[in-house]
């Protein structure tokens, strides 16, 4: 402003002295009016319309008083014209310059705003930062807003003592947020949405400039500024363009956020081994940033959901049971499902474990392969809150992350399982190694709720270990190769090399399958098989030929196994098949030391350690078992007249044809000798006692060269005469000698 002083003074001096030098060298007037008319317009511009008039009136009077007065109405003409085009210009020249000092003003607005907001890490701080720093520029009240529920609330303001705690989505705020453009309402009281931002707002008015500030290309907050003169249409120009500068921080600050979280997750958890402490620390890593006090991780174990990792969660539920909850839902559909007010929320219901959280994700963590998302991802606060796009983005790379090294943690535990398992059952008895393999398959393939191993003996597949059934009521049931092609699928190529394969409830009827293979209704009666949602069955095989079948049961979701539970089966498989061959070898010498040379059936200390474990099983279950000692009448003389090989001969075919007698239940032994031994399960007194006539009657027609066989045979019963093994082996032996003497087959007690 100085300086356009001295500028115009020095014109309008230089211009009297060209005036009076040009009427002393050349007195005319021609040449003296556009002097005097320069300095007037100079004097006009600088001090408007009545200075130009008084400087016009000090020319006219010098140019009178040294002309004269003969052409002063024309000259008072001009000057006046002198003296409005350089109020004109004066008008115009302050408007330039009044643009210049807004420019300036929001050029320095702006440029400060970037220095202050570069050194800022979070978008909080730059939120908290914004209002202080307009009122640094002379903003009198700035305000920053964020949704909250149906509403919005205040995060940082300036220039007024307080704010309320909420303001409705109908005023200037919401219609900013809602549409994503800067709003301006010139005169608050005549916008009938108006909100006042304290309650002291002046009745003579005022104006409101709402400006949208976004994370890419979502509003996550209003700057709202108030005033009581209107905002000039450049100076909301240089506004719009301030938030569109702190709206490309917030974007900057929200890509650097989610890049640093990310690598401190990958760097985090590729050092953790344990699954539990890889999502206990995604917990910790994720948490803080995003803002929220509540979250835990939920992992799919059968048929519930397991709460593996929490922070903040103060319900006891440790686990969710199947059904359509949100955790569900999440499962079913892969979807994340964002809620910002659980309260009003209309969609799957809420679990115990969620029904205090109000601002909640689900969100699925993927497992390499996995269609169904069997690990779930739960954050939540205790009030609404709207969950940005950037959040959305950060949580779903998050969970890949997690996802990733959460598989090799798995991957890594199923190697150590069957480490310890191939460890733990290298000198196990068999039924606890089938147990332990079982368990362990349950337990590692997705999915599996329950299960059963079948392992072949000879040309037939036996129950040998169950989860979640009843083995005693399947120990007898077998099965041929072709049985198990048929529940298997025809499929023998598949069969041989072991690929699993999965049956559904909704492709077939896993009853009618299973009724096509079962020599009765036990299997279909134990497991259930009308209920049976999914099945997969994995052969297991060695060499060529198939050692076993490992069967697992879901009861719950038609769709519980997928590619990915065939991927684990199969990893499954080679190892389990290693164990289960070894356990064959041993079974085959522990069997041939067990295993009458002769007969080839079950010799003493075979029956030995049968008895004990049918009586334990008898006294556990509460049925009766009879006990038969059978002595070989005419062998000795079949023996002495027709030699040894003959009498081998004899031997034999008592063995075979008792073996074709007996129940599917009973055991048969040869004690050694002419001694015979069985063990008939479920069989009172009267059972025993009609199954040992039918044995010697039967024997009683074996004849060789004229010489026949019989029996001599002692029963004895469990529980009725007998309470523990030596009693009842010692009745029965006795009986057997006392029918011996009496030469009578069976020995009826009194």
């Amino acid at each position: 402003m100085q300086n356009r002083v001295l500028t115009v003074w020095f014109i309008a001096l230089a211009s009297a002295l060209a005036w009076l030098l040009t009427h002393w060298l050349r007195p005319d007037q021609r040449y003296e009016v556009p002097w005097l008319m320069t300095g007037v317009t100079a004097l006009a511009s600088l001090y408007g319309l009545p200075g130009g008039l008084l400087a016009g009136g000090v020319a006219l009077g010098l140019e009178a008083a040294v002309v004269g007065v003969s052409d002063l109405p024309w000259l008072a003409l001009v000057l006046l014209v002198s003296v409005l085009l350089g109020n004109r210009a004066r008008l115009r020249l302050d408007v330039v310059l009044r643009r210049q000092s807004q420019t300036t003003r929001q050029l320095t607005l702006l440029v400060g705003a970037l220095e202050d907001l570069s050194h800022l890490t979070t978008r909080e701080a730059v939120f908290a930062a914004l209002p202080e720093l307009l009122q640094r520029q002379g903003e009198g009240h700035a305000s920053i807003w964020v949704p909250n529920g149906e509403g919005f609330r205040p995060v940082a303001f300036s220039g007024t003592p307080h704010l309320p705690g909420a303001i409705a989505p109908t005023g200037v705020v919401g219609r900013a947020y809602a549409t994503g453009q800067t709003q301006y309402v010139a005169d608050v009281h005549k916008d009938p949405g108006y909100i006042p931002a304290t309650p002291a707002t002046p009745a003579s008015g005022g104006s409101e400039l709402a400006l949208p500030l976004r994370e890419g290309e979502q509003v996550v907050a209003v700057l709202n500024l108030e005033r009581r003169e209107p905002f000039p249409a450049d100076e909301r120009q240089g506004l719009e363009r301030f938030a569109q500068a702190v709206s490309a921080q917030l974007a900057r600050l929200s890509e650097r956020l989610e890049s640093e979280l990310l690598n401190r997750l990958a760097v985090s958890l590729a050092s953790i081994h344990s699954p539990r402490a890889i999502l206990e620390q995604a917990l910790e890593i994720l948490m803080p940033p995003l803002g929220v006090q509540h979250g835990g991780i939920l992992m799919q174990q059968g048929a519930r959901m397991v709460l593996l990792a929490s922070r903040g969660t103060s319900s006891v539920q440790a686990s969710i049971p199947f059904g359509r909850g949100l955790v569900w839902q999440v499962y079913r559909s892969g979807q994340p499902v964002f809620i910002e007010s659980a309260s009003a929320h209309d969609g799957a219901a809420l679990e115990l474990l969620l029904e205090a959280l109000e601002g909640l994700v689900l969100h699925p963590i993927p497992l390499p392969g996995g269609e169904r998302q069997r690990v779930v991802l739960y954050l939540g606060d205790e009030r609404p809150r709207l969950w940005r796009q950037s959040e959305r983005d950060l949580l779903q790379t998050a969970c890949r992350t997690v996802g990733l090294a959460l598989e090799t943690a798995l991957i890594r535990e199923r190697l150590e399982g069957l480490l310890h398992l191939a460890r733990d059952t290298v000198e196990a008895p068999p039924a606890q190694v089938y147990q332990q393999v079982l368990e362990a398959a349950v337990r590692l393939v997705p999915g599996a709720e329950k299960g059963s191993l079948l392992v072949r003996k000879g040309e037939h597949f036996y129950f040998q270990a169950v989860v979640g059934f009843d083995l005693e009521a399947l120990v007898g049931l077998h099965f041929n190769e072709t049985d198990h092609l048929r529940w298997y699928g025809e499929d023998r190529q598949g069969w041989l090399r072991g690929e699993p394969r999965i049956v559904t409830a909704e492709e077939v009827s896993i009853a009618e399958i299973s009724r096509s293979t079962a020599p009765d209704d036990t299997l279909e009666r134990v497991a259930a098989m009308d209920r049976m949602q999914a099945n997969l069955t994995l052969p297991i095989p060695y060499r060529g030929e198939v050692l076993a079948l490992l069967n697992l049961d879901n009861f719950h979701d038609p769709a519980a196994f997928d590619a990915y539970s065939k991927e684990v089966a199969r990893f499954f498989s080679t190892p389990v098949a290693a164990i289960l061959h070894e356990v064959r070898n041993r079974n085959l010498l522990e069997e041939a030391a067990l295993t009458d040379a002769l007969t080839g059936l079950p010799n003493r200390r075979a029956f030995d350690r049968r008895l004990s474990e049918e009586l334990e099983r008898a006294k556990r279950h509460g049925y009766p078992l009879s006990l038969l000692v059978m002595d070989l009448r005419g062998f000795k003389q079949v023996n002495d007249r027709l030699g040894h090989a003959r009498g081998d001969e004899a031997l034999v075919r008592v063995a075979q044809a008792l073996l074709l007698e007996r129940r599917k239940s009973d055991s048969l032994f040869r004690w050694g000798g002419d001694e015979f031994a069985a063990i008939l399960p479920h069989a009172d007194s009267l059972g025993g006692l009609s199954v040992a006539q039918r044995y010697a009657s039967l024997v009683e027609t074996i004849c060789l060269e004229g010489l026949c066989m019989g029996l001599n045979i002692g029963v004895a019963t469990f529980p009725e005469e007998a309470n523990n093994q030596h009693t009842l082996l010692q009745l029965a032996d006795s009986r057997m000698y006392k029918a011996k003497e009496q030469g009578v087959a069976v020995l009826r007690p009194s």
